[in-house]
Parts: structure tokens; sequence; C-alpha cells
């Protein structure tokens, strides 16, 4: 009864010390771009809706469908504005690797002052929650 007792505090320790180490990992994002050698079609027509206080338009976009093998169409929506930040809708590029996906992204508006922002509005490499343009895109002019 003893022994019985002990390797199951032995096995509920394992249990939670396993599900403490896996947590963060189950936390952690990655950013994977892969390119396809399809370019997107022309953009569908979609009315924009007359403007709503506090949000911004996002323009539908063509995305990529992994399992259909083909690209399919994203309808446009509202996203909660972000005052001195402007929307930048997804759009795909050329790369290197065919064409790839720039995920949508807030631009920090027009006059905000930064001196090494040169006036382009991108929040790069800041780590304030903006866009952040993967190492060595930036130099390929893929961001």
């Amino acid at each position: 009864m003893k022994r019985q007792l002990i390797v199951r505090a032995f096995a509920g320790a394992v249990l939670l010390g396993s599900a403490a180490a896996l947590a963060p990992a189950a936390m952690a994002q990655v950013s994977i771009n892969i390119g396809i050698g399809v370019p997107p079609p022309a953009p569908v027509y979609e009315v924009v809706p007359p403007p709503r206080a506090g949000y911004v338009w996002a323009p539908g976009y063509w995305d990529w469908d992994d399992h259909g093998h083909k690209h399919a169409w994203k309808k446009g929506h509202w996203v909660g504005e972000r005052p001195g930040y402007v929307y930048e809708q997804p759009r795909w590029v050329r790369a290197s690797n065919g064409w790839v996906l720039q995920p949508e992204r807030w631009n920090r508006g027009p006059g905000r002052g930064d001196d090494d922002d040169q006036g382009h509005g991108h929040d790069h490499d800041r780590g304030r929650g903006g866009y952040h343009c993967p190492p060595g895109h930036a130099k390929k002019g893929e961001c």
C-alpha cells in the first residue's frame, strides 16, 4: 500500500514536471515564409461598407490554401483602430523563393518624430508591438 502511494506520487510529480516544461514551448510563436511559384489572381471586387467609428476596413485578399494547393479569397472585415498607426493590408511580394504573402501590419503614422524612422512610417524591429521584419528580409526588399 505504501509502495503504491509512493509510485502514484512519483508519477504525479513526473506528469506535473513535464507539463510545466512543455508550457513555454506551447506559447512560442514561429514565423515561416514559404514561397509559392504561382502569383495571386487579380483582386476580387468588394463593396466597401460605410465607415464605422473606431474601426478600419481591412480589404479582402488572396491567401494560400495549403490543403487545396491554391489561392483562396479572404473577405474584407473590420479591425479595431490603433490611434497613431496606419493599417496596411496583406500583400503578395516576389521573393527569391517565389511569391510570399506579407501579413497585415500596423505602420506608425506620419509625424511620429522618430529620427531612425526616416519618414517611412515602418515600425521595424523596435519591440513596441508593431510590425517586425524578419532578419535578412529588409535587405532583400521583402519588407
